[in-house]
C-alpha cells in the first residue's frame, strides 16, 4: 500500500454486479494517475439485491488513506443505509462523505479527479458536476 494519501471511493449500489462493473471502468478510464482506492459495496452478503450496511462499512474501512472517503450510490435505500451509517458516527472512517452524483458518470469523475491527489472537497464536487454531462 502506499504512503500517499488519496481518496478512496465506495460504489454503493443494490447489485454486486453492477458496482463492480462501475470501479473498473472508472478505474479504467482513470488512465495513468495515482492508483486511487476504490471499492465496490453491493448487494446483501449472500449476494442478493439490496444493500448491506456491513460491506459498505467494510468498503470504507478498505479504501481510507486518510485524505477522506467519497461514497456514491445507485438508488434510494443505498442513500438511507449510507446516511444512518453517517449518523452512527463511529462505522465510517473519520472523513466519510455521501455525495450526491450520477453513479456512473460520478464515479468516473470522482476516480479521475482522486488520481490527481485532489483533496474531498474537489472530488466530491467533480463528482457532483458530472450531473450537468450533456448528451446530445
Amino acid at each position: 500500500m502506499s504512503d500517499e494519501k488519496l481518496v478512496g471511493i465506495v460504489l454503493v449500489s443494490h447489485s454486486a454486479q453492477v458496482a463492480a462493473s462501475v470501479a473498473e471502468l472508472a478505474r479504467g478510464l482513470a488512465g495513468g494517475g495515482a492508483s486511487v482506492p476504490v471499492a465496490a459495496a453491493g448487494g446483501t452478503e449472500d449476494g442478493g439485491l439490496g444493500t448491506s450496511s456491513e460491506l459498505i462499512a467494510a468498503a470504507a474501512a478498505s479504501v481510507d488513506r486518510g485524505a477522506g472517503v467519497a461514497v456514491l450510490t445507485d438508488l434510494g435505500s443505498a442513500v438511507l443505509t449510507v446516511k444512518a451509517l453517517l449518523a452512527e458516527g463511529d462505522e465510517l472512517p473519520d472523513g466519510t462523505r455521501l455525495v450526491d452524483a450520477p453513479f456512473v458518470e460520478g464515479a468516473v469523475a470522482a476516480v479521475v479527479t482522486a488520481s490527481t491527489g485532489a483533496g474531498l472537497d474537489a472530488v466530491a464536487a467533480a463528482a457532483s458536476e458530472a450531473y450537468d454531462y450533456r448528451k446530445a
